[in-house]
């Protein structure tokens, strides 16, 4: 039997929503024989330069390293929106990606991105498209979510073909609605089973 394929689900998360959103990306990649989902976060950036965050997280997934993204089979990035982009978190990781970047590790794999706003019109699309510009860069084939999920067709609240989103609300009390967590699934699913036909599993 074959090793199965770590597919890397790497988020920032300020109100817990997209991390959420990644445990059902996780759920959909687990879905798919022979891939097994690895979650990991990135520490929050801190305003004081001489602050450092512990090595290891009070509580949810462990903190990303370099290692996770060279081993991973494929990748699924998940941010709130700030501004339209992604938060500086998790761009900060990426932009120490350099050394990967130059060894061409991800060239090839398959990636997915997804995010939450606190309004409908609060930059979900753009944030989605931000987080794909270091993928392609990195040489990484971009998965969508394709109209035949039909969750596309029906969510009141976030859904796009670029990826899976969420609408918290002004407040962050929204809950993730069916339609986002079906969507989430799907990304995760289609993400594993597309690294799962590019192995030849």
């Amino acid at each position: 039997m074959n090793s199965p394929l770590n597919i890397l689900v790497l988020y920032y998360s300020r109100h817990g929503h997209v991390a959420q959103m990644a445990q059902k990306v996780a759920r959909g990649i687990e879905e798919v024989e022979n891939c097994q989902a690895v979650v990991r976060t990135v520490p929050r950036v801190s305003a004081v330069c001489e602050s450092v965050a512990p090595s290891i997280p009070d509580s949810g997934a462990p903190y990303v390293s370099l290692e996770d993204l060279q081993n991973c089979a494929g990748l699924v990035l998940g941010s709130p929106t700030h501004f339209g982009n992604m938060a500086a978190s998790l761009k900060y990781f990426l932009d120490q990606t350099s050394g990967l970047w130059l060894s061409g590790a991800l060239v090839g794999k398959p990636a997915a991105v997804f995010t939450s706003t606190g309004s409908l019109h609060g930059g979900q699309e753009t944030t989605l498209l931000s987080m794909m510009l270091p993928l392609l860069h990195h040489g990484m084939l971009l998965v969508g979510l394709p109209y035949t999920e039909s969750a596309l067709l029906t969510t009141k609240t976030g859904g796009t073909p670029y990826g899976a989103s969420h609408l918290a609300g002004a407040d962050n009390a929204n809950s993730l609605s069916d339609e986002e967590q079906r969507l989430c699934r799907a990304l995760g699913k289609r993400v594993a089973q597309t690294a799962a036909r590019l192995n030849h599993l």
